[in-house]
């Protein structure tokens, strides 16, 4: 495995998972659609261009749709429900991995739930169309493992849609251009696409605050680098001042700080990574170094629902919840 999927991984899978704790009340439950439309549109040829420069062409509208869970998440708003998921999707009380957005984990299968497991031999049993994931590499779907890549690329087509380097707005987009290639009814989209709009618009007022967006570890402290995170690139273009690392670990997404050397960057506000395995605030908190930085003192601590689903609705809440925050922060001395 190359040094910038290991960086990535390492950072995702022991660092903390980007995706916990969504605000996931406000994201409302999409339309119950079907995959691809019933009826004539079913027997019509498909074909979809991913961000791998790849042409997939099907007879038939793909029906039959297994997507990593940050994938489905973003087709499942759209309309689309995917027949299983791979990645984190079940927490282990058996509750729902907020990652999972508004997708139904009862009504999918599970093929894998952590890094590199991924049920080859139930894969081929459910007779998948069309395989979905997410990249932060070009040509690397996100939690495909390497060592039964070739096998699952041979079930079915894959579609890979890039993340790293683009906008929200661009990645939502993409999969929006899926979801209607898939048949997708779209119910709710519009309205969602309004608040999301709305919810940008209200950063700008916060241009003049510092903010520090960052993830907790046991033993180290994670300084994230903006543009490779499509919410980020999103937030900054809307006039959010984010601290950029002026160095940066292999794979150039995140600065890797002992707690020690917690209070490298100054800033007005700190988003905190609120994946599940992440550490808490009460848990950062007992960091002397991190306990004393000037944001945290003054309160300005404030959730990051990184890896939002990206769909509008997805991005409503995430938006939403972060202007309402801000909106109690205020430049600090």
């Amino acid at each position: 495995m190359s040094g910038p999927v290991l960086a990535r991984r390492g950072f995702l899978s022991a660092a903390a998972g980007f995706a916990a704790a969504l605000t996931l009340s406000a994201c409302g439950e999409g339309a119950e659609t079907p995959a691809a439309p019933a009826g004539s549109s079913a027997a019509q040829s498909w074909s979809f261009t991913d961000d791998r420069d790849k042409k997939i062409q099907q007879p038939k509208v793909p029906s039959r749709i297994v997507a990593q869970v940050g994938a489905a998440a973003a087709l499942w708003d759209f309309g689309v429900r995917p027949i299983a998921v791979f990645g984190p999707h079940k927490l282990k009380d058996g509750s729902k991995d907020p990652q999972a957005g508004n997708v139904d984990i009862t009504k999918v299968e599970g093929l894998g739930n952590v890094w590199d497991e991924f049920n080859v031999e139930k894969y081929i049993a459910l007779q998948p169309d069309l395989l979905v994931s997410s990249m932060y590499i070009k040509g690397t779907l996100w939690y495909v493992p390497e060592k039964s890549k070739d096998t699952i690329e041979q079930v079915a087509p894959t579609v890979g849609i890039m993340l790293t380097g683009k906008s929200a707005t661009q990645v939502i987009g993409k999969y929006e251009e899926l979801a209607k290639s898939l048949g997708a009814g779209m119910e709710g989209v519009p309205e969602a696409k309004a608040r999301m709009e709305a919810a940008t618009k209200e950063l700008a007022q916060f241009k003049d605050l510092k903010i520090l967006m960052m993830s907790g570890g046991a033993d180290a402290m994670w300084v994230v680098n903006p543009p490779e995170y499509p919410d980020i690139v999103h937030l900054m273009a809307a006039g959010l001042d984010v601290v950029k690392p002026s160095k940066v670990d292999e794979g150039g997404f995140f600065q890797t700080l002992s707690w020690e050397n917690a209070d490298e960057y100054d800033a007005d506000v700190i988003l905190y990574d609120t994946r599940t395995q992440a550490l808490k605030p009460e848990e950062m908190l007992k960091k002397p170094t991190f306990a004393k930085l000037p944001a945290v003192v003054a309160g300005q601590l404030y959730p990051w629902n990184a890896e939002a689903p990206y769909s509008y609705q997805g991005y409503a809440a995430f938006l939403e919840g972060l202007v309402a925050n801000l909106k109690k922060a205020k430049k600090l001395p």
